[in-house]
């Protein structure tokens, strides 16, 4: 199991964090995602993650990485 960890920007009610669970949780080999929605911490846990799709579907949601 690995983990990444991002900071984004945007995350202003529940809506917003509902809308990042449900947005990453579509990314191949997320099995769990906990937002933060005080701090705007993102932590995604999974098999086989790409940091990079990660920060692009994130972006694509509207919740670009600091």
């Amino acid at each position: 199991m690995n983990t990444e960890n991002f900071e984004v920007n945007n995350v202003k009610c529940g809506g917003c964090v509902a809308n990042i669970q449900n947005g990453l949780s579509t990314v191949a080999g997320v099995t769990r995602v906990d937002v933060d929605q005080a701090s705007g911490n993102v932590s995604v846990e999974g098999d086989s993650l790409d940091r990079q799709t990660l920060s692009e579907k994130l972006a694509e949601l509207g919740y670009p990485e600091r």
